[in-house]
């Protein structure tokens, strides 16, 4: 009873909330709480919906940490969304019993830990359209599954949630628009006035008092016509009786001024109308007094003079001193002066002391001749501020033929050239810096280039690039990031001479421009200098930050052909300044262009070989130390290129790694591996384990082990004929997760082996953790066993290890007798190399004999190294 009574007062209070429009954040603290009861354990919360932006945003609840209520801040809405993503996005409610396990919250599973929440029940909020506006979601501690009555209060809650963020949105509309008219009917340049039905004045705005000469209050309660003329009174009453009727009528009258006389007035008077009952008048009204005693003599702008947006003004030219017969209200509004302070005076009261005299002389020519004049001045307000416009002046004449009037438009373009201006700036600087963007910089590098050529001097280009700052724009935010970008470049603004640039191109990439450097001296003492300025901490927002910069530094010579060319030339050498350890410069080195270029074509012809098949697959025996018997082979890869024949894995392999066609390539070698061996099962022949290598950024990639579980499953090879060797690399980053992924893949039956043992992350902890099945000593310890003391101790070491760890070891690179015969007598379990046999076709493979002889032949050095290696062995060749 206890509960229910709880449960009844909670939804009264949030009825009640709702009925009285009380803050919105309150109404839906009060849902929350109400759902809290209805469903035991859970913490009710609500996502915004961003239309714009297809996202959702947690809004704060003390039932939620700060960090998580940010966390969830802009979350994107979609079908493999987390389940409040997913309701928004299916527009059903959608149930996550187990946080953990569901793949949905895989980017927001930790920080759902974290928060210590196990289960997450979304329902959509939309309106009565349909419309999306958010998710109410109960979250709890523990997995579980809502029972149907279950799913029915968190609907009954998404539907509260909805009905109080409709009302809260209707109760927003009707503030805004009395707001928006109350702004509109005060602020109204014209007379605006409210009637009743018996004609009395209900109240009035500022205009209307200053037409009128009368106070607010002294209109209040009075009828209309104690206003007007008496000839105009019954013409009054008739258009204010339409207007009751419900029609609009528009006309003109007299009124009788709070100081006696007579002015004209036009007039507007409307109905107002509530449910098809009209319960008042509108009326706008306007002086029109001095339109009425000039319209004789202003027939020729009549038209579409009053309807202007610029300001337009009549001058009298058979006057001497050519005054002003008409001014408008835009001329008014534009220059600050009212209309009885510009009529009878010569325009010249807008020029000023920055007025330029040769557009006031252009002018004076003009009207002296009677001809039309377009000119762009500065003029003056009436309280002294300056304004830019375009004025226009024309003469008007008589039937004769004789100029009677000049008549002038003015267009206020202050604005429109400030933002010019600012536009111009923004188009060739850097907003944050106030540097010389990249465009501003092409254009001087390209003048300053054309200059060096004509006069003969060098011109000097240094490329910089700030090192480390992603580590603090992502550590401690892009403001502190930006003020120190800002401060960077006020640094090299003071290593600057009268003839020097600086830009800003990029991010935190800055170019400076030295023409007429005498000598390299002065070159690399500048280039020191720009270090040195980065040697003292720059103190942003209250704290001291060290931060240094790489310089690439390229000059003009006969060689460079354009400007652009020495910009490249400078990146290039930046490239070779990072590569040297960063904190340095460099000069540009002929060679580099070339290597770059020969690289990307490198990178177009290899996705070719992947789409074209040139690849081709070798495998290399891996036989017994003592029998050699062959054990396993190792599936190796190589391209034949088309045009330039045999190309090295050690060329190829480690520009796929760079631009990230080693996955592509990883997978082929992958597949068709187990392809052969499949196919040879499937025939009945004889079928060696094969071994594949696996490049780190491949095995680190989301859905590798689906893969490799997909390949074996379409190619019908059986789990334990396949061995995957990776790197000590992979555990560079993200040791746990690849321990992980190792003991998922041995679950299925593969075998692991580490290749290149001992030159990587050698971890004997992560070694111990390691689910592998065997590690490969690196040829680079083989090759010296016999003549290396050190070399042989670490290979004992390691065999002696591994035994100990139940882990076989396998040695690469045995191309001698003697080698055999040593690591034999280690004990080392199997040997792979030239002394057995060389990479070969599948075919050749076949016909090979179970026992290798000792030897097939001794291999040198030099046929090692153009033979084809492993795709993770690029870097022993």
């Amino acid at each position: 009873m206890t509960d229910d009574l709880a449960l009844l007062e909670a939804q009264q209070d949030v009825h009640e909330l709702i009925a009285r429009q009380a803050p919105l954040d309150n109404t839906l603290d009060a849902i929350a709480g109400w759902a809290g009861i209805l469903l035991p354990g859970a913490s009710a919360a609500f996502m915004r919906f961003d239309q714009a932006r297809c996202t959702l945003s947690l809004l704060p609840s003390q039932r939620f940490s700060k960090r998580y209520c940010e966390r969830l801040q802009q979350v994107g809405i979609g079908p493999n969304a987390p389940s409040f993503g997913a309701a928004g996005y299916w527009r059903r409610p959608m149930v996550t019993v187990n946080i953990v396990s569901d793949a949905r919250w895989h980017d927001l599973r930790r920080d759902a830990l974290d928060e210590g929440l196990q289960a997450c029940w979304s329902c959509p909020v939309l309106n009565a359209s349909g419309e999306l506006l958010g998710t109410f979601d109960a979250y709890f501690r523990e997995s579980a599954a809502p029972a149907e009555s279950s799913l029915q209060w968190l609907r009954q809650g998404a539907a509260l949630v909805a009905l109080a963020i409709m009302r809260d949105q209707e109760s927003r509309s009707h503030r805004a628009l009395a707001e928006w008219y109350r702004s509109l009917f005060d602020n109204h340049p014209e007379g605006v006035y409210e009637f009743d039905l018996e004609g009395r004045f209900q109240r009035g705005n500022t205009a209307l008092e200053r037409i009128s000469g009368y106070a607010e209050e002294a209109l209040v309660g009075r009828h209309f016509n104690d206003f007007i003329d008496p000839e105009y009174r019954e013409l009054t009453q008739d258009a204010f009786d339409a207007a009751r009727s419900g029609e609009t009528r528009h006309y003109e009258t007299a009124g009788i001024h709070a100081n006696g006389h007579v002015y004209h007035l036009e007039i507007t008077n409307f109905p107002v109308t509530i449910d098809e009952d009209v319960v008042g008048v509108y009326g706008i009204c306007r002086d029109i007094t001095q339109r009425k005693h000039q319209e004789s003599d202003l027939r020729l702008l009549q038209r579409g003079i009053e309807a202007s947006p610029v300001g337009v003004i009549m001058a009298d030219a058979t006057q001497e001193d050519m005054p002003l017969v008409y001014a408008n209200d835009a001329f008014c509004r534009i220059t600050g002066h009212e209309f009885s302070q510009v009529i009878g005076r010569n325009c010249r009261f807008l020029q000023g002391s920055e007025t330029a005299p040769a557009s006031i002389d252009t002018i004076r020519d003009a009207l002296r001749r009677c001809s039309a004049v377009e000119v762009t001045l500065l003029n003056y307000r009436q309280d002294g501020s300056t304004f830019w416009n375009n004025l226009s002046i024309s003469p008007v004449v008589d039937e004769t033929g004789k100029c009677t009037h000049f008549i002038g438009t003015l267009e206020d373009i202050t604005q429109q050239l400030e933002q010019e201006a600012q536009l111009a700036y923004q188009a060739s600087h850097d907003v944050l810096t106030g540097l010389a963007n990249r465009s501003a910089l092409d254009g001087r590098l390209e003048s300053e280039f054309r200059s060096s050529r004509e006069q003969r001097h060098t011109l000097v280009v240094m490329y910089l690039d700030l090192d480390g700052f992603r580590v603090i724009n992502d550590g401690l935010g892009h403001h502190v990031g930006n003020l120190l970008l800002a401060a960077v470049a006020d640094r090299l603004r003071l290593l600057l001479g009268a003839s020097d640039t600086l830009a800003r191109i990029a991010s935190d990439e800055f170019v400076m421009l030295f023409p007429g450097f005498e000598n390299r001296n002065e070159v690399t003492d500048k280039a020191q200098s720009i270090l040195d300025a980065f040697d003292m901490p720059i103190e942003i927002a209250g704290r001291e930050l060290y931060i240094s910069t790489s310089i690439g530094v390229a000059y003009t010579d006969a060689g460079t052909v354009c400007s652009q060319e020495l910009l490249q030339n400078a990146g290039l050498a930046l490239e070779e300044a990072k590569r040297q350890g960063r904190n340095t410069w460099q000069w540009y080195k002929e060679g580099v262009r070339q290597r770059i270029n020969a690289r990307c074509l490198l990178r177009h012809d290899m996705q070719v070989a992947l789409r074209e098949q040139q690849f081709e697959l070798y495998y290399q025996p891996i036989v017994e130390a003592f029998s050699g018997r062959i054990r396993s082979v190792e599936a190796l890869v190589r391209w034949q290129h088309p045009e330039h024949g045999l190309i090295s894995p050690a060329e190829f392999i480690p520009l796929a790694e760079q631009t990230g066609q080693i996955i592509t390539l990883g997978r082929w070698v992958l597949r068709h591996a187990c392809q052969s061996m499949a196919d040879r099962l499937a025939q009945g022949e004889r079928v060696f384990p094969v071994s594949v290598n696996i490049s780190p950024l491949q095995f680190r990639r989301d859905g590798f082990l689906d893969e490799v579980t997909r390949i074996l499953d379409e190619t019908q090879l059986p789990p334990e004929l396949l061995e995957l060797e990776v790197t000590e690399s992979i555990l560079m980053r993200g040791a746990e997760q690849a321990i992980a992924l190792i003991g998922k893949l041995r679950e299925r039956g593969i075998t692991i082996a580490i290749d290149d043992f001992g030159t990587g992350f050698s971890s004997l902890s992560y070694l111990r953790d390691l689910p592998i099945h065997r590690v490969k000593l690196d040829r680079a310890f083989i090759q010296d066993i016999l003549t290396c003391s050190g070399n042989a101790a670490i290979v004992q070491g390691i065999i002696t290890m591994a035994h100990h760890m139940n882990l076989q070891v396998v040695a690469e690179g045995i191309e001698t007798f003697d080698q055999q015969r040593d690591l034999g007598r280690r004990q080392c379990d199997l040997l792979q190399g030239f002394l057995f046999a060389k990479p070969m076709p599948l075919d050749r493979l076949q016909a090979l004999p179970d026992r290798l002889p000792e030897a097939t032949g001794q291999a040198t050095g030099r046929e090692y190294r153009s033979g084809v290696y492993g795709l993770a062995n690029w870097q022993a060749i």
